[in-house]
């Protein structure tokens, strides 16, 4: 709607029996029966009074058409219209389907794009370049070479030679000489 306080949508329930029945062509009396039967349901107002919309009032001018021009009965109305409705729940589905395909399909090729750079990624590590690049920040090594750290980081599995040295005891277990 475009904000104008007077307009109203199709579906709205507006219009008494008598005002539905003139818009439509039909008597108050053939719109009850036609309600009993569930061809035209309208909405209902507080008091229950019968409310119908422009849809409502399309709808019955539909039943008449087919009732009177080309010689429906009513139940035959009736199916056409539960047909109708079944058809257009089926349109407003295909649609919302073909656009989930649609966003579905835009992110597999965003997928597909993402696992084709990781796939050159891993070639060229393989041709000796790095996954990630590793910035010199100590600055003075030429480009190429790892700069010069210090001595390598103690490791923290001990050695024989230091299980000796701080606890007395050989990696076999028995006791050295040095502390007997």
């Amino acid at each position: 709607m475009s904000g104008n306080p007077f307009e109203v949508a199709d579906d709205s329930p507006v219009y008494v029996i008598s005002v539905a029945a003139e818009l439509s062509g039909l008597h108050p009396q053939t719109l009850r029966a036609y309600d009993r039967l569930g061809l035209v349901s309208p909405g209902r107002s507080s008091g229950r009074g019968r409310r119908y919309s422009l849809r409502d009032v399309l709808l019955l001018r539909e039943v008449q058409r087919l009732s009177q021009q080309d010689g429906v009965n009513l139940s035959g109305i009736k199916q056409i219209l539960e047909l109708g409705a079944e058809l257009d729940r089926a349109r407003r589905m295909l649609a919302e389907m073909t656009a989930e395909i649609a966003q579905l399909r835009a992110e597999l090729e965003s997928t597909r794009a993402v696992a084709a750079r990781l796939a050159g990624l891993v070639r060229n590590r393989a041709a000796g370049a790095q996954l990630v690049p590793v910035r010199n920040l100590g600055g003075s090594a030429p480009a190429g070479q790892a700069p010069h750290q210090g001595p390598p980081a103690a490791s923290s599995q001990p050695t024989a030679a230091s299980n000796v040295a701080s606890t007395g005891v050989a990696s076999t277990g028995a006791p050295s000489e040095e502390n007997n």
